[in-house]
């Protein structure tokens, strides 16, 4: 007896939508979890939000900047570095070096300027200021670090990181479930009793063989069709004999 098929269910439009949107948010959280947070941490960088518009258009207000530490004597014309405005001071300004000079003193320091400003900006750029080399900047993300402020940066970028490797790990999870769960219907659907091991196929009767089987039961009966003087018939003799019962399995 072969098994019955189950109906194959024909996946809607709808799911394939929600799967590869599932997959483009998971690439989508693990490009955001490096650049915001893996690279950062692991080529000691520190970030920082743009405020004004003195780079604007390439880096706009809410720009989020990834400023990596780089030795002084490798710094050129060019580079966009972020630098303290006064030595030991919190505030910061990232701006284009234009020129490198020397003063009488021997020492080397950069004039800066805004891409969107008229004007070098005034004060010279000295070594001990500088914070680094800008590696590189995401538009729109300095934003969520400007309302939570510099003293809260570092925990919301672990906690982002945390959120993001947690929902990675759960579209993964739940997209090997249901490939298992898939693979498990299909398998389902081609199984049969003629493959199970278990089950013995209904080959029918053996040839020259009878569907009833007999055999031989011996009985008590009554001597009715016995050819017996009638003195010992009288006498209520009763003697015993071989019948047939007959069984049907």
């Amino acid at each position: 007896m072969s098994g019955r098929r189950k109906a194959e269910v024909k996946a809607s439009p709808l799911s394939f939508i929600g799967t590869g949107a599932s997959y483009v948010a998971l690439c989508l959280a693990a490009l955001a979890a490096l650049a915001l947070v893996v690279v950062p941490m692991l080529t000691g960088s520190q970030t920082y939000s743009v405020l004004t518009s003195s780079m604007a258009p390439k880096y706009a207000p809410g720009t989020f900047l990834v400023v990596k530490p780089v030795p002084f004597e490798e710094l050129k014309v060019g580079d966009i570095i972020t630098y303290q405005i006064e030595s030991g001071s919190p505030a910061v300004i990232t701006h284009r070096i234009t020129s490198v000079t020397a003063e009488q003193s021997g020492e080397i320091v950069f004039i800066t300027k805004g891409d969107n400003n008229d004007v070098e900006d005034e004060l010279l750029v000295r070594e001990v200021q500088v914070k680094g080399k800008l590696f590189y900047a995401v538009p729109y993300v300095g934003f969520v670090a400007n309302g939570l402020g510099n003293s809260d940066r570092g925990a919301m970028a672990q906690w982002g990181a945390v959120a993001l490797m947690g929902y990675g790990v759960v579209v993964l999870v739940r997209g090997a479930l249901a490939k298992k769960r898939n693979d498990g219907e299909a398998g389902d659907d081609n199984h049969s009793t003629d493959d199970d091991p278990f089950v013995f196929p209904d080959v029918g009767p053996v040839e020259g063989e009878s569907e009833q089987h007999s055999f031989d039961d011996p009985i008590l009966t009554d001597c009715d069709g016995c050819e017996h003087s009638e003195p010992r018939a009288e006498q209520g003799h009763r003697h015993r004999v071989q019948t047939r019962k007959h069984a049907t399995v």
